[in-house]
């Protein structure tokens, strides 16, 4: 029975497996498949067994080893982004509130804020690698087997930990959902971020300029230059989601013991995995391909988005923080009045709106220097993203190891 067994894995590898039409299920093609070959021994095939324990330890193999693929195609995605950081460590752009520019930050800082959100994203499928990482086989159809077998010893030889309730092995999916919540999480990651340079290679951004490989232009309108590679990912949430969803309801309403409806799980499984590896493939050469408008980022991040800096000097001249900010808010109105920004209002407004700012050192009311001015571990400061991207590198050695 073995050798036969082993006959039919090497035809179904070589893809010379003969499937026929009064095959009920890939079970019984290959219990009929080795009785052509060794005979009515192979009748005795599924004692002690079922499609239930099965099917199921089939699903656990593939969730083990989609979680790991995904895993390995997620660090090539932070490793391209630790080196876009790094390569770009001297630009400066506006940080956003509400989609409004709030304060200045590095692009550095900016790309390893994704960096921290991937890593969360990696935990995940590890923890649903490790939820599939139980082997049903031996639980049988329910409730396990006259039959003397050994589920520990089949879980050792899968690296796999044996199942400790045989109804439960063939009833539970956690497993998948644990795994199709992990693909949601990370593509609604995926979908933030896409969102982003969709944002920044606007006209009305023009922070960056995809390479062509990712865009494509309009059927009608010449001048266009979509970020259609970034679209479809962050259009691949909504699907992700759907899977996770999908499933959830499916599963709601099932007694314990195998149901027909959980066949439903593979659908979800198959088109999670295929979508996020897809978008994971090419997402490393978007980054890397990608060019920045220093310039024009380093403009958008100047104006108002310097008012904190000032309320934030007050507040260290002991200056309450809240008189510091009507005291920065009157300078705004001031320069509305003026039609001038911050960083262009005469050095006498700042002396008659407060004292303390007299002293206000010039270098200050820079996007520059306010990044420099940060002092808190974390920050956007070039000391703090230096030790983040230090720390990003340790731990994406440590993930190669």
């Amino acid at each position: 029975m073995v050798r036969g067994l082993e006959r039919v894995l090497k035809e179904i590898e070589a893809e010379k497996f003969s499937w026929t039409i009064g095959d009920e299920d890939v079970h019984t093609a290959v219990e009929r498949r080795l009785r052509e070959l060794v005979g009515d021994v192979a009748l005795k095939l599924h004692t002690g067994r079922s499609r239930n324990d099965q099917v199921a330890l089939d699903l656990h193999l593939f969730i083990r080893d989609a979680a790991d693929e995904i895993k390995n195609q997620l660090l090539e995605c932070m490793r391209a982004l630790v080196e876009v950081a790094e390569n770009n460590k001297e630009l400066i752009l506006p940080g956003y509130t509400h989609l409004q520019r709030a304060q200045p930050i590095s692009l550095a800082h900016h790309l390893l804020a994704h960096f921290g959100g991937f890593r969360r994203d990696l935990r995940r499928f590890q923890a649903a690698r490790e939820a599939a990482n139980i082997s049903p086989l031996g639980a049988a159809a329910l409730g396990g087997t006259p039959h003397p077998i050994d589920p520990a010893s089949t879980a050792r030889e899968l690296g796999m930990v044996p199942f400790a309730n045989s109804l439960d092995a063939v009833s539970e999916r956690d497993f998948v959902l644990d795994f199709l919540y992990a693909c949601a999480v990370l593509g609604v990651h995926l979908s933030r971020l896409g969102e982003e340079w969709v944002l920044w290679s606007s006209q009305e951004f023009g922070f960056a300029t995809l390479d062509d490989a990712y865009s494509s232009g309009s059927s009608i309108m010449p001048q266009k230059k979509n970020p259609d590679a970034y679209e479809l990912m962050r259009g691949k949430a909504g699907r992700l989601i759907g899977d996770l969803n999908g499933l959830l309801v499916t599963l709601k309403g099932l007694p314990l013991g195998y149901s027909k409806d959980l066949q439903e799980d593979k659908e979800p499984v198959f088109d999670a995995t295929d979508n996020v590896l897809l978008v994971l493939g090419v997402l490393p050469e978007m980054l890397r391909t990608a060019r920045f408008d220093g310039e024009r980022m380093l403009q958008a991040a100047g104006g108002f988005a310097l008012a904190t800096e000032l309320a934030d000097f007050l507040a260290m001249r002991g200056v309450p923080f809240r008189e510091a900010h009507r005291v920065v808010g009157e300078l705004v109105r001031k320069c509305e009045e003026l039609g001038s920004t911050i960083q262009e209002l005469p050095r006498e407004e700042f002396a008659s709106a407060h004292p303390a700012l007299a002293d206000l050192p010039e270098d200050l009311l820079t996007p520059e220097g306010s990044v420099a001015n940060k002092k808190s571990s974390g920050s956007t400061s070039p000391g703090s993203v230096e030790l983040q991207l230090k720390r990003a590198r340790e731990f994406l050695a440590g993930a190669r190891e």
